[in-house]
């Protein structure tokens, strides 16, 4: 690999806007390095400790060992025997479930994590700094830490640290400072990363900035990308293990878009393999509460990358998202899922709060596998094309949902947020019949 900083040929970029990097720093015309100057320094080492890492053959190995022995790789794909139920689709689809769920610490994170934390300690650094929605990235943050002896702060909105407290309490038993995050009106996983950042900004030297998501500048998008490759790569040769043949579609929940680009990246040249992304549309993608940047934002910057944000007015006026789930209540995405987008190898359709809801609840009481929220968007997607498969005549169709994470964390606000309906049976009492939104907005009241 040539090491050399160099311009890329980028028809696309305007002329003086890039700078010479080592690898492409964007995806057509999505990412960069939108940051301080200040910050152009630990970028480059950064880039330039990942590019060397990429054909270290000591590195790969040693990040093979802990993928295998720490963080318990390959994950398993699992058919789902009873969904889609009777009536809604069965016998008409068959649905996988990639088991990022079973991942040591509970979520995909983790793939990740352990590279950055590999490449900080190749740097001499002795500290990770992390910010985190719903506590997952959190979690793998300071299980590195601890793992590689390390001191780690993570910082969360404040509103997430109200509605995660097991995740909380997780980062805390491990070692992890945990800051809560109440910044100019927002206390959202956006505004730990603004202040996640600023941290960086002063304290490069020794720190290195644990980025969760396939955002942020060059060389971030790329990195987080390489290390959740490995999703895809297990699950395309399972596949064709286990049925014979690849799947219809992959189906993955898009906040930031780390498990989603990780689910896709093994299948781009599957061109008959459809890759469908699931954005929180929280009360409804024309409601103004949602975070869904690819279907009602506008192209904008965001956290160091250009790529599609929710934006109002003017171009600096980001505005808040919502979703019933804390790692996808993010008003950006990651650059490359803005070029997929573009240039329509990828889909990003909406999931609302209240179906994913309802998948949360029909995964758990029909299958006895209890999904992360944010993984249950993606799953309410791969719910409504079987019933859309029944209802057109289509059959054995394949579909593949990354279960990017486990439930666990989600399940104390699940039953504070519906009470005793929590475990109503969902084929009887459907969320229709409960006040999802009302419900929602009376525990964020209570966590402000």
């Amino acid at each position: 690999m040539n090491l050399t900083p160099r311009l890329h040929d980028n028809p696309e970029i305007p002329a003086g806007e890039a700078r010479e990097t080592i690898l492409p720093a964007y995806f057509g015309k999505f990412g960069g390095q939108f940051v301080p100057p200040m910050l152009y320094p630990v970028l480059d080492e950064l880039e330039r400790a990942y590019a060397e890492a990429l054909e270290d053959e000591e590195f790969i190995a040693e990040l093979d060992k802990l993928y295998r022995s720490y963080l318990g790789r390959p994950t398993p794909v699992t058919e789902c025997v009873n969904l889609p139920r009777e009536g809604k689709g069965r016998g008409h689809a068959r649905i996988f479930l990639k088991r990022e769920d079973l991942v040591h610490g509970g979520a995909h994170k983790g793939n990740q994590v352990m590279a950055q934390a590999l490449l900080a300690k190749k740097l001499g650094k002795t500290r990770l700094i992390a910010e985190t929605g719903a506590g997952q990235h959190g979690t793998a943050t300071a299980m590195a830490a601890a793992r590689f002896g390390m001191d780690c702060t993570i910082y969360m909105g404040a509103r997430d640290i109200a509605r995660q407290q097991a995740n909380v309490y997780r980062m805390r038993l491990m070692g992890a400072e945990v800051v809560a995050v109440d910044e100019d009106g927002g206390n959202g996983l956006q505004n730990a990363v603004d202040v996640a950042l600023l941290d960086w900004v002063e304290s490069y030297e020794t720190t290195h900035y644990l980025l969760g998501t396939a955002a942020g500048p060059h060389p971030f998008p790329s990195l987080v990308k390489e290390y959740h490759r490995v999703i895809s790569k297990e699950s395309r040769e399972q596949m064709l293990a286990e049925v014979g043949r690849l799947p219809d579609a992959v189906i993955a929940a898009v906040g930031g878009g780390s498990n989603a680009i990780g689910a896709f990246a093994e299948y781009y040249g599957d061109t008959d393999v459809q890759l469908i992304g699931a954005e929180p549309a929280g009360e409804g993608l024309d409601s103004g509460k949602h975070g869904a940047p690819l279907n009602r934002g506008r192209v904008g910057i965001l956290h160091g990358s250009r790529s599609y944000v929710m934006l109002g007015e003017g171009d600096d006026d980001v505005l808040n998202s919502h979703s019933i789930s804390a790692g996808l209540d993010y008003p950006g995405i990651g650059p490359e899922h803005a070029w997929l987008m573009e240039t329509g190898r990828a889909t990003y359709v909406g999931a609302t709060d209240a179906e994913a809801l309802q998948a949360f609840r029909m995964l758990t009481r029909y299958e006895g596998i209890i999904p992360a929220l944010e993984s249950s968007h993606a799953l309410a997607h791969a719910l409504k094309l079987a019933e859309q498969d029944e209802a057109e005549g289509r059959t054995d169709r394949v579909y593949l949902v990354n279960l990017s994470g486990r439930g666990d964390k989600d399940v104390n606000y699940v039953r504070r947020m519906l009470g005793d309906a929590a475990d109503l049976d969902p084929d009887t009492h459907g969320v229709e019949k409960l006040d999802v939104a009302g419900a929602i907005a009376a525990l964020e009241a209570e966590a402000d």
